[in-house]
């Protein structure tokens, strides 16, 4: 166990999520998304976590497995498309992770989305968390608007609203 994460993960406190991510930068990511579905037919979940639970630290539990974990939880995958993304941020480590059902994964490379995740990283390091959001969410959407154009009456089937753990 890294002894410098496990201390940011006991020292970042729910506080320090709603200050970065306050009504108005949750507002905006909401917004967002509900305009970046308007162009595709995909779905987007967009989730912070604050820090990991101690149970996860001591088995180092890796930001992308933890990820893949809220993806399930929060049924990202049970779209009737399989056309789900979460969009996840591990506030304490400061890593994105993007997760795509598989009708998504299957078209587009991974290595895009690590594209979205690092310009997201890069904000948030400079402490623009309401931009890093948005932007990673209409990064998410220029994907999604390439491969799985929008189509009429395509029901929005996850909810717009960002989670907070």
């Amino acid at each position: 166990m890294n002894a410098g994460r496990f201390l940011r993960h006991i020292f970042f406190t729910r506080w320090t999520t709603r200050r970065h991510f306050t009504p108005r930068v949750l507002a905006d990511i909401e917004v967002a998304i509900r305009e970046a579905e308007s162009l595709h037919a995909g779905e987007i979940r967009f989730v912070v976590e604050t820090a990991l639970d101690l149970p996860d630290l001591v088995q180092d539990l890796p930001p992308r497995q933890r990820a893949m974990q809220v993806f399930g939880q929060l049924g990202v995958w049970d779209t009737a498309q399989n056309n789900g993304v979460l969009i996840y941020l591990l506030l304490a480590d400061h890593i994105v992770e993007i997760v795509a059902d598989r009708g998504i994964a299957a078209r587009i490379a991974q290595s895009e989305w690590d594209g979205v995740c690092r310009e997201m990283e890069g904000h948030y390091r400079e402490g623009r968390f309401g931009e890093g959001s948005v932007a990673g969410v209409r990064g998410v959407g220029r994907l999604l608007s390439r491969h799985f154009p929008g189509r009429r009456g395509n029901a929005d089937e996850l909810p717009n609203q960002p989670v907070l753990l």
